[in-house]
């Protein structure tokens, strides 16, 4: 097993002890409706990234990461129990922006859709200002390479006969 797959199955080991720790042991009040959504162990297994997500406002979200601040050496210590390597990593919690940038994208699709429809409107009944296909194409490639090979010029302009 590669180094890289022992710290990705480590990491989603981290982040299932830590999500059911803070669900059955952390009691803490200021502790609001966190998520675990991911985790990332570096290389050496020496320090691991717990990213989260709160639901609700920002003063919520500033009392949730104080809460996970305080928690952090009993969840340590259980990671530490419930995985049972010879060094627990130190954990480092991240508010998750993925939800924010999520909801930032949702908005710029909504608006692209809003004028979309806002184009579609106006250009109902509208009519192409040089008809339906703009580009000249030859009436007639016939017609057209026919007339200048029937006459043959000098270079004064006089025909050839």
């Amino acid at each position: 097993m590669t180094d890289n797959a022992r710290a990705r199955k480590l990491a989603d080991r981290i982040q299932v002890v830590v999500a059911e720790t803070l669900d059955r042991r952390i009691k803490d009040p200021r502790l609001g409706f966190v998520t675990i959504t991911d985790a990332r162990v570096t290389g050496d297994l020496r320090e691991a990234t717990v990213f989260y997500t709160v639901y609700g406002d920002d003063e919520e979200r500033a009392a949730s990461a104080a809460a996970l601040e305080s928690a952090k050496g009993v969840l340590r210590s259980e990671v530490g129990r419930q995985t049972g390597v010879r060094f627990t990593p130190t954990l480092a919690f991240v508010p998750d922006a993925l939800p924010d940038n999520a909801r930032t994208i949702e908005d710029l699709l909504n608006k692209a859709r809003a004028k979309d429809a806002e184009v579609r409107e106006v250009s109902t009944g509208k009519t192409y200002a040089a008809g339906a296909d703009p580009y000249r194409k030859p009436e007639d490639d016939d017609e057209a390479d026919g007339e200048a090979a029937a006459t043959p010029t000098d270079e004064d302009g006089s025909t050839k006969e």
